[in-house]
């Protein structure tokens, strides 16, 4: 299966979005209840993705099929991690694939268009979380030189997940 990349709009929101409740469910669900899981999905609204898709703090670029189907993506912004730094800094705050595009490429097509991304933003560290346990996507950005740097507890409902937060030096 091939895949292009293409920067999102506003218009991707919802599609965004179920995507992002797809791969999140399919990947953490285990660790909440599932009326919390629930709650937590709902409030993760559609216009939330479509502003963060026109956002000019935010840049989201897409993977997608030939058909036009939405097989990843990936979502660079602001976000508010507890970092002593003095260098200009950005999250990489999302990086979610389908399970039928593993093992494609895209992922590490998103992640150098990620990294391309924000070097040419002009910021020196690019940061993010990851959920202790997840060791694939662990062992995934350690290959691109992310390191851990400190800890973050993500909540969700009244489950705080042990993170851990990962700088590269750009």
């Amino acid at each position: 299966m091939s895949f292009a990349l293409r920067r999102a709009t506003a218009a991707d929101g919802a599609a965004v979005r179920a995507l992002f409740c797809e791969s999140f469910t399919a990947t953490f669900a285990h660790l909440y209840p599932p009326h919390e899981l629930a709650e937590f999905l709902d409030g993760c609204s559609v216009p939330r993705f479509e502003a963060e898709c026109a956002a000019a703090d935010h840049a989201v670029m897409l993977g997608e099929a030939a058909d036009g189907r939405l097989l990843g993506y990936c979502t660079l912004g602001p976000y508010d991690l507890p970092l002593d730094t003095d260098r200009r800094w950005w999250v990489l705050r999302m990086l979610y694939l389908r399970e039928e595009a593993k093992g494609l490429g895209l992922a590490q097509a998103l992640m150098d268009w990620a990294i391309g991304e924000a070097r040419a933003r002009g910021y020196q560290e690019l940061y993010l979380t990851v959920w202790v346990d997840n060791h694939r996507a662990r062992r995934f950005y350690e290959k691109y030189g992310f390191e851990e740097v400190g800890k973050y507890a993500y909540v969700v409902g009244t489950t705080v997940d042990d993170d851990r937060i990962l700088r590269l030096t750009l």
